[in-house]
């Protein structure tokens, strides 16, 4: 059983409780029209009760005598009235949406929906004639369903025409929402319900109650509410400081004006971060050098503002920092405010390790869409402090062939000495059996005179050309080693051993490598030869790991 009174002889049967304002002395319901079967919102005015308020009948007699002229989509549909013994009823037509009181997420847009179905409502109380003006919008008094469509309810504070309201009369409306000129008794304008819809979606837009918006206010009730709502455009921020501004001259005058400003203004506009380039290669030529590199951040979005912060991203390699402290990275500016920003980026290298390439990534948090942008840093470090002597291989190559070579040009040189020998012999000892031998090997005399010219001939130019070879090569090992560093005893003693082992293996094809006489000369030329070859690289090894301990307590890649 509930305790809702009987208007069934009136024509409704009431269904539940929508609303109860005690201190008025009125109570809403939902009921049904008996005769329709359609539902309708019965406001109750309890005049009899000894709470009740009997300026509020002035409110109940306004409300009825303005719906009865209105006929808009966005108001409640007047319906009709009757009297009981202790109250007089007023019936409008049922919207199930449930006021903007109620807590709810809208996104910008559809608060610009909103915003614009309200105008439109008040363009059309605005243009009658007399122009009625509202007086009490609030979130309360607006009801919005899941569609956005959108009523303005409860007109008991409305106003039929401007002007000045007597000083005698009561301030009616909600503080907070009232404009300054209602709030203190003076003249009335089509502006001053713009006051009640700014601050109606200042509390949208910024997630504040009805009740706490005079936290928002300065003593001039001036609104302050930017800061709340970074992501709106500024266009639409102007226009809704406009809608708000405590000085009625200052407020757009009309709804017509507030509205044809108001639609082409993009709610919502994100700034949109481009970078120059998508990656700054940082390259040091000197050991602790400071490197600094420029990236232009452009935003292309109008009535935007781009902001930035610069950070560092986490690295296992670097200490745990704050985004506005790296120990070797730095930004400049670290943060701004600009459409077209160059921010220089700052490598420290003295605290890291040389000759190495280091990967890192730093992120610019903005005000934009995605908020988090990226830019791969790499950082090529100066070579270790130590001279690089690079032994000649080639060279050594070629003088290691170059002897093998004079082998086979000593046994040329020595097979022509044979047949000099013998015809010196002949001559000078007039012996006609040694000139026969000779002849007799080559068939005729003409025959081994021409054979000791040639073979003694070859056996020079072989020998002449061998030996040149060899000096060239030997000074050119000898010259490369002393311009890479090396002492002219080490280059004079790498090129004697690397001809030693050349002549060793020339001599060991010739007569065999298993010779004993040949094994024992290339192992007492190969082992000392590699020692001298291997000692460079290990050396500056050696160097290089002392190097790197000294840099342990520097940063790694």
């Amino acid at each position: 059983m509930n305790n809702f009174p009987d208007f069934s002889e009136y024509g409704y049967q009431l269904e539940s409780e929508l609303g109860k304002n005690i201190a008025g002395g009125r109570v809403t319901y939902l009921a049904t029209d008996s005769k329709t079967s359609q539902l309708v919102v019965i406001k109750q005015f309890q005049f009899a009760k000894s709470i009740s308020n009997w300026s509020a009948y002035d409110a109940y007699l306004t409300e009825m005598e303005v719906l009865q002229e209105l006929n808009h989509p966005g108001i409640p549909h007047y319906i009709g009235s009757f009297e009981t013994p202790d109250s007089f009823c007023l019936v409008q037509s049922y919207k199930n949406a449930p006021s903007l009181a109620v807590p709810r997420s809208f996104d910008p847009d559809q608060i610009k929906q909103i915003a614009t179905s309200i105008l439109e409502i008040l363009v059309y109380l605005q243009n009658r004639i007399p122009p009625i003006i509202h007086r009490d919008i609030k979130p309360e008094n607006i009801l919005v369903d899941e569609q956005i469509n959108v009523y303005l309810v409860d007109f008991g504070f409305a106003r039929i025409g401007e002007g000045e309201v007597a000083m005698s009369s009561m301030v009616k409306g909600t503080l907070g929402f009232m404009a300054p000129e209602q709030l203190f008794n003076r003249q009335l304008t089509e502006a001053s319900d713009l006051y009640g819809l700014g601050a109606t979606l200042i509390c949208l837009l910024t997630g504040t109650k009805s009740t706490a918006i005079g936290d928002l206010m300065d003593e001039s009730y001036r609104i302050h509410f930017h800061h709340l709502v970074p992501k709106l455009s500024l266009r639409f921020l102007e226009w809704l400081q406009k809608m708000v501004e405590p000085q009625l001259k200052a407020r757009y005058p009309d709804a017509v004006t507030a509205l044809e400003a108001l639609r082409p203004i993009y709610v919502i506009r994100l700034p949109e971060a481009k970078f120059s380039q998508s990656s700054l290669e940082f390259t040091a030529t000197q050991l602790n050098e400071t490197l600094t590199q420029a990236v232009t951040i452009t935003n292309s979005i109008p009535e935007t503002l781009l902001e930035g912060t610069w950070e560092v991203a986490p690295h296992l390699s670097d200490a745990p920092h704050t985004p506005i402290s790296h120990s070797w990275i730095s930004f400049n500016p670290a943060k701004f405010a600009n459409n077209r920003a160059e921010c220089k980026i700052i490598v420290d290298t003295r605290s890291l390790m040389a000759d190495r390439h280091y990967n890192r990534e730093v992120l610019l948090h903005t005000n934009s869409s995605p908020e988090t942008y990226r830019l791969d840093i790499q950082v090529q470090t100066a070579s270790i402090p130590i001279k690089t002597k690079k032994l000649p291989y080639g060279s050594l190559c070629l003088l290691l062939l170059s002897a093998w070579f004079m082998v086979g040009a000593g046994t040329v040189a020595v097979g022509a000495g044979v047949w000099v020998v013998l015809l010196a012999g002949a001559v000078l000892a007039g012996s006609a059996g040694a000139l026969l031998a000779v002849a007799a090997r080559s068939n005729s005399l003409l025959g081994a005179v021409a054979t000791f010219i040639v073979w003694g001939a070859l056996g020079a130019w072989v020998g002449v050309g061998a030996g040149f070879v060899w000096l060239l090569l030997a000074g050119i090992v000898v010259k490369t080693h002393r311009q890479r560093g090396f002492s002219l005893k080490y280059a004079l003693g790498i090129s004697f051993l690397t001809t030693a082992l050349g002549i060793t293996l020339g001599m060991g094809f010739q007569v065999g490598v298993l010779n004993p006489l040949i094994i024992l000369a290339l192992t007492g030329t190969t082992l000392p030869w590699a020692a001298m070859i291997m000692a460079p690289p290990l050396r500056q090894a050696k160097l290089i790991a002392k190097y790197r301990q000294s840099e342990q307590q520097r940063i790694e890649p």
